[in-house]
């Protein structure tokens, strides 16, 4: 969207939804049958320093102007040649001033750009920043189709070595701050050598009010895709799955009594309470979900549960953290775990941003993310 929404878009999508509703038993979708086994007992989280700093560091270095300096979003994968790609959507590129602000956006007379999707690729301890266009003029990895339409990354899986990175299609529909709403899930392929644009484009599922972008994993010869119904209050999670490493096979979506259905209507609400982005990893013998509680408020709590099959149910809600930033104009969102980069226990993200779009000028440390070393026991 070449209109500045400058940290904002992310807001309604975080925040949206203030109460988590339970759903009633008989909605609640069976477990899909599996092997009994040990729940991940959450035994503590700290500041993970070594991520932190990293990106610290890098918004705040003014060798190159087009590059990072703040985002949201922040989902990883690993690359086949070793290499961290990072996945931001909305996106700051440009200079850090000497007392910690940056200048407003080109679209308000400033000279910071301002982008809805971006990457970042890590190696050795080194960041760069990937995006479309030219160092004059960047453009997003994932370009919109016009004015009114733009792409918030989801989670990204690896299919043959191809990037497989799952996107949200929004679009505005009146000149209100907020006449913008959810349009379609797609998947965009691209080379690890060449992550600046996509090799191709296809479309996802989408006929059933779900975006399939919260999560991915690979467990048992499938890859599962994690996906919000956001209804504002509540948020529901649903999940989907197709056989093999692809995205771009036939998906199946698991239903209310547990079974699996080629069709999307059949998708059931699997739980309520989580956030837009999310994660759910497998640790030790079970499944671990890591989510922004989303039961409160602007809550500044990450929680975890846990179950025995990808599929739920995932039950015993833990306290994880919560957010020392959050408070006055200041609100966290959208945690999520990060099973392939390496940490002193499960690492994992949130986002943090302000109500007050000048507080994003005034102090560039507000909109990066925040990295976290959870372990279990």
């Amino acid at each position: 969207m070449t209109r500045f929404r400058p940290a904002l878009a992310p807001l309604a999508i975080a925040l949206l939804g203030f109460t988590a509703v339970p759903l009633p038993a008989a909605a609640t979708p069976a477990a899909t049958p599996a092997a009994a086994c040990t729940p991940a007992v959450v035994a503590g989280a700290t500041t993970d320093a070594r991520l932190t700093g990293l990106f610290t560091a890098y918004g705040n270095d003014n060798s190159r102007l087009d590059d990072w300096t703040g985002a949201d979003g922040t989902y990883s994968l690993r690359l086949p040649d070793g290499k961290e790609l990072w996945i931001f959507s909305d996106t700051f590129l440009g200079q850090v001033n000497q007392d910690g602000s940056r200048p407003p956006v080109v679209e308000e007379g400033g000279t910071t750009v301002f982008l809805n999707n971006s990457f970042a690729v890590e190696r050795g301890g080194r960041l760069s920043t990937i995006h479309d266009g030219t160092a004059a003029k960047p453009t997003a990895v994932m370009p919109p189709r016009d004015e009114n339409h733009w792409y918030w990354a989801g989670d990204a899986t690896l299919a043959g070595g191809i990037v497989e990175a799952t996107y949200q299609e929004y679009e505005r529909f009146g000149t209100g701050a907020w006449d913008w709403r959810w349009h379609r899930n797609v998947v965009a392929r691209f080379a690890p050598g060449r992550l600046e644009r996509p090799i191709s484009v296809h479309d996802l599922p989408s006929g059933h009010g779900v975006a399939w972008a919260s999560a991915t994993l690979k467990d048992g010869g499938y890859t599962y895709v994690y996906g919000v119904e956001d209804l504002g209050s509540p948020k529901y999670m649903h999940l989907a799955r197709v056989r093999g490493q692809s995205l771009l096979g036939t998906w199946e979506f698991l239903t209310a009594d547990g079974t699996w259905s080629r069709n999307e209507t059949d998708s059931a609400r699997i739980m309520s309470g989580v956030a837009n982005e999310y994660s759910v990893t497998k640790v030790g013998s079970s499944y671990v979900l890591i989510t922004h509680d989303t039961s409160e408020p602007l809550s500044p709590n990450i929680v975890a549960y846990t179950s025995c099959s990808p599929s739920g149910p995932f039950t015993g809600r833990q306290h994880v953290y919560t957010t020392p930033e959050t408070g006055g104009n200041i609100f966290t969102y959208n945690a999520h775990a990060h099973p392939d980069v390496a940490g002193d226990g499960l690492v994992v993200s949130y986002n943090v941003n302000s109500f007050v779009n000048t507080d994003h000028y005034r102090d560039v440390t507000i909109y990066r993310p925040r990295f976290l070393d959870v372990t279990f026991r």
